[in-house]
């Protein structure tokens, strides 16, 4: 099981907001390096209901860099060929391939998988798969809405997965569950760059 979990928590509804951001890469179904920065959204503001959510503020990330600079010097080389997981990937990819078009950068084709999708085919009993409740349900300790704390604990989920299905790959795990990966692609609609 190697792959890189990604969450990212946002300012507002627009999914460029982009206001935190966490990785952990798995190798060989064992989280290992980590990495996680604020963002400076392109608008500096964050929703109060969000900042209830995640506890982020205006202050928090007035001084942060900008998506474009993170993507460039550290995102993009921590990903590499790697997959990305995310629970509730829509959300996570919608994210990220706005807020690349919204610096005018290339969306590549990066291949991803949901650990959201994969907890629904696995795990039907359960009341929820949300993150928190499939935290509790495993016992993950975890900070809800901590970008890296949520990819972190998304990645253990799907290892988990991985282990009660008894495969060892993100390919095999997708197999046994009836999924397939997915490609992050530009949005169809081009956005200018700001």
């Amino acid at each position: 099981m190697d792959f890189v979990a990604i969450d990212f928590e946002t300012a507002q509804y627009a999914p460029e907001s982009a206001c935190s951001v966490g990785l952990v890469r798995f190798t060989n179904g064992a989280a290992g390096e980590t990495y996680q920065s604020l963002v400076r959204p392109p608008k500096l503001y964050i929703r109060p209901d969000f900042t209830d959510i995640h506890g982020l503020t205006v202050a928090d990330v007035r001084d942060a860099p900008r998506f474009s600079d993170l993507w460039e010097r550290d995102i993009l080389g921590f990903i590499g060929d790697s997959p990305l997981a995310a629970h509730n990937a829509q959300f996570d990819m919608n994210v990220l391939r706005a807020v690349l078009e919204w610096y005018g950068i290339k969306v590549p084709r990066l291949k991803y998988f949901c650990t959201l999708q994969i907890a629904r085919k696995l795990w039907p009993h359960l009341p929820s798969r949300a993150l928190t409740a499939l935290g509790k349900t495993f016992n993950i300790t975890y900070r809800a809405h901590d970008a890296l704390d949520d990819a972190r604990t998304c990645g253990q989920i799907a290892c988990i997965a991985a282990r009660e299905k008894g495969v060892d790959s993100v390919g095999d795990l997708l197999k046994a569950s009836g999924l397939y990966p997915s490609y992050l692609r530009p949005s169809k609609k081009k956005k200018a760059a700001k």
